[in-house]
């Protein structure tokens, strides 16, 4: 059986590559590839798009690809690193109601931000590294969470990554998106974060049917593992 992140990008049809010139780069540039069927060439889609990554860079998360310890560090909870790998990229999120036309249009499961909307950081609660609905929950069991409703615009449209999320490791880190930065040229807390105009391009790209993945990577790793991986050629 070929390892998970072969058999991952091989049934994939979307990529959202994201490069960074080291391990410690703040910023990257992100492009988006699609083929036609998992037998085709990868295209580019677009031009280059600038993203923040976390205040101090990068780290391997835990995705489907190998679990790797160098080079680089390796990604835990508040070390203010986006994780570096190959991610399932599983939700939409946002402010839009669900019967507005981008939510209605989606070709991702969307979910609506609300006051009760939550993603879990804490990792020893049983709901680590989960966004729920806490109306729904009887006992609450966090220390500490995200507001998934925010009184700013940087959840105003976003994509869950799917990093540390088969069967939660506490500690490795957790809430993981695509949303939108504060401005250009911060770094984030360990997401991926553009404009609200690129955000909305890629989330209306978006579709489960063609399996998207992140993989996200300083230059030289990326490489290093491209051929081996089945990744096409970044130009920057």
């Amino acid at each position: 059986m070929p390892p998970l992140v072969l058999s991952a990008v091989a049934s994939s049809c979307q990529l959202l590559i994201v490069i960074a010139s080291a391990w410690d780069s703040r910023a990257a540039q992100l492009q988006r590839f699609e083929r036609a069927n998992s037998t085709a060439e990868w295209l580019p889609v677009g031009a280059l798009i600038a993203v923040s990554l976390g205040k101090s860079g990068l780290a391997w998360g835990r995705g489907l690809h190998p679990q790797l310890a160098e080079p680089g560090p390796t990604k835990r909870e508040g070390d203010a690193c986006a994780p570096a790998g190959v991610f399932a990229i599983s939700t939409l999120f946002g402010y839009d109601v669900p019967d507005k036309a981008f939510a209605r249009a989606a070709k991702l499961p969307y979910l609506q931000a609300s006051a009760d909307l939550k993603a879990i950081d804490d990792p020893a609660s049983r709901y680590y590294n989960q966004i729920v609905d806490q109306s729904l929950i009887a006992q609450l069991d966090w220390a500490s969470c995200e507001d998934m409703l925010r009184d700013d615009q940087r959840y105003a449209l976003g994509a869950a990554v799917a990093h540390n999320s088969e069967i939660p490791v506490p500690g490795a880190g957790s809430c993981i998106f695509l949303h939108v930065w504060e401005k250009k040229g911060a770094p984030t807390a360990g997401c991926t974060a553009m404009t609200l105009v690129d955000m909305r391009e890629i989330a209306n790209w978006l579709d489960g049917a063609a399996a998207p993945l992140l993989v996200q990577l300083p230059f030289a790793e990326y490489e290093r593992m491209r051929e081996g991986w089945g990744l096409p050629v970044f130009s920057s």
